[in-house]
């Protein structure tokens, strides 16, 4: 116990910060401050966006951002990743608080850090990288469609449904609004979304978010808009850290969501850091550290009264284009966002509710890479499959259903890919042999069978089939040199092979064997039948004068019928 102790113990301290982290913020602090500055601009209408639509309330989002923003810049793995509320969180979060209420939503978001901290010390961060680009592609899609939808009731001016399945609370939204319409929120929602959209084609490096938000703020009030709906009263500051939501005794029922929160947040934070490495050169992110530092955002954000955060792609890649360099830029963003908490809160306050949702439209719109999916789609007929049923997953299930529909699906067919790559065919014995020595040793009843690819579950009972359908032939040379990978179910396969065209009076001989399937054919048996008394060869020549020898001293049993077996097994194939 000490020992397993001392090991976690060490693993934790190596993903705490270093000497090189605060090195790396020393070199231009300036630079990263003003893109922090730019950061925290654009993240403000999206914190408290994501924090209205997750059900706990603007306050929330924000709570979020600075607090989680803070710790995951500080002890994530990425120097230019930014995190906080992201309308893909939010997707999983609403149906949790309509179900557990909103204590229940923090429970579940402290033990999804928890969870975090545990991948990172078990070195769970690499498997990212099995994750296939298509259900990424998909996801992503799946995620603009709800979050899109998400905003209906807000952007039409209507209360929120109840229900947590996205597409009936739009459909209950639309009819409420069709029963009493009133287009002054549909009016901001749709000004706002124009506006982002239009500004970002223009002028990409303005934030045109803020600016049209501030622009419908201020017409609401001048023209006292009473249906564009404000945000309402907002907190001077964050709350005092509290753990009186916590229920020990109800932990047992959170545990399936917070899996799901903390899978989620995984997948996410290291795809927006896979991203931010690609858009510089040189940065490389630790993906364990990330989970780290995302665990303990996700541990602290709750004691405020936040909600579950990740790394967020939109943001990150606005740090990374304004030329943030280090971590640094991350945290003044926090920073950014506290001051704003507590200087400015009765101005956010009445910022309306459809100019919000506007700004998650366009945010959701602007998610869908067109280029991407067509190229996804025109790639091969599995990858349109995957992308298309992930995405349809994640609009009518929820995204851990979805990432794993998809990859289940990508699995199944990369089996079925890789099977169909397996061969088992009579060909030429070398380079320089001619179809004479082929057709001589046919004449000997004689044929030499070479594996070629992986020789596993999915493709052993074809291999199965086919060889014991051999006819004429009085011994079988397997040439096992070009198999890739054999696993247990292609060991039985192999065996089961062996004994049946031994019962039918045919050798098996065997050339080729390499160490690591000698392992794998011993477990279960097989090698002592294609190993025993000189039937296992080095070479396929080797193996071929071996049985012509045997041909030539067992006359008897060469001049049997194929399918009849011989009179005494062992003895008659010595």
């Amino acid at each position: 116990m000490t020992t397993v102790g001392s090991r976690v113990r060490a693993r934790i301290v190596s993903l705490l910060p270093g000497a090189a982290d605060l090195a790396e913020v020393r070199r231009d602090p300036r630079r990263d401050v003003l893109a922090g500055l730019t950061v925290a601009i654009v993240a403000l209408p999206l914190a408290l966006g994501f924090g209205v639509s997750s059900g706990l309330g603007a306050e929330a989002g924000l709570a979020t951002a600075v607090v989680a923003g803070a710790l995951a810049a500080v002890f994530g793995g990425s120097s230019l990743q930014v995190s906080g509320p992201t309308g893909a969180m939010t997707v999983v979060l609403v149906p949790i608080v309509s179900r557990y209420g909103p204590t229940g939503m923090l429970t579940v978001g402290l033990m999804a850090g928890v969870i975090l901290v545990g991948l990172a010390v078990l070195r769970a961060g690499k498997y990212m990288q099995y994750v296939p680009a298509p259900v990424v592609e998909g996801f992503t899609l799946g995620i603009a469609c709800v979050i899109g939808l998400q905003q209906i009731p807000n952007a039409l001016g209507v209360p929120k449904p109840e229900g947590d399945r996205v597409l009936v609370v739009t459909w209950r939204a639309a009819e409420e609004f069709a029963k009493n319409p009133d287009w002054t929120a549909a009016g901001f929602a749709v000004a706002v979304t124009a506006v982002m959209l239009a500004g970002a084609r223009w002028r990409p490096t303005v934030p045109f978010s803020i600016v049209a938000v501030i622009a419908a703020t201020i017409v609401a009030q001048l023209a006292h808009l009473h249906a564009a709906k404000p945000i309402g009263d907002l907190p001077a500051g964050l709350p005092a850290p509290s753990l009186s939501f916590l229920d020990p005794g109800s932990l047992g029922t959170f545990l399936a969501p917070a899996v799901a929160v903390a899978a989620l947040a995984a997948l996410e934070s290291l795809l927006s850091a896979s991203v931010a490495d690609g858009m510089t050169v040189g940065q490389r992110h630790d993906p364990d550290r990330e989970l780290f530092g995302q665990g303990l955002a996700n541990i602290a954000a709750p004691l405020f009264g936040g909600v579950p955060a990740t790394g967020a792609i939109a943001r990150t890649a606005v740090n990374v284009r304004t030329g943030a360099g280090s971590r640094l830029a991350a945290l003044t963003h926090a920073a950014v966002l506290a001051v704003i908490v507590f200087a400015a809160a009765p101005l956010v306050s009445k910022i309306p509710l459809a100019a919000l949702a506007g700004v998650l439209l366009a945010t959701a719109i602007r998610m869908v890479e067109v280029g991407s999916l067509r190229a996804m789609v025109k790639a091969t007929r599995s990858d349109a499959l995957i992308l298309v049923l992930t995405a349809v997953a994640t609009l009518a299930l929820d995204l851990v259903y979805a990432v794993i529909i998809g990859l289940v699906v990508a699995g199944v067919l990369a089996l079925r890919a890789v099977a169909k790559q397996a061969r088992f065919d009579q060909v030429p014995l070398d380079r320089g042999d001619r179809s004479a020595e082929e057709h001589a040793l046919l004449a000997e009843h004689i044929v030499a069978y070479r594996i070629d690819g992986p020789l596993f579950f999915a493709a052993a009972h074809r291999f199965l089939l086919e060889l014991t359908e051999v006819a004429d032939v009085r011994v079988v040379i397997l040439r096992m040199s070009r198999v890739s990978t054999m696993d247990a179910t292609g060991a039985l396969v192999l065996k089961d092979a062996v004994e049946k065209l031994r019962r039918r009076g045919i050798l098996v001989l065997a050339s080729g064997i390499r160490p690591d399937q000698r392992q794998v054919l011993d477990s279960v048996g097989a090698l002592d039948l294609l190993c025993h008394e000189g039937r296992e060869h080095p070479t396929t020549p080797e193996a071929i004068r071996a049985a012509r020898d045997h041909l030539e001293t067992a006359g008897v049993l060469a001049s049997l019928p194929a399918q009849q077996p011989p009179s005494s097994g062992e003895e008659a194939l010595r």
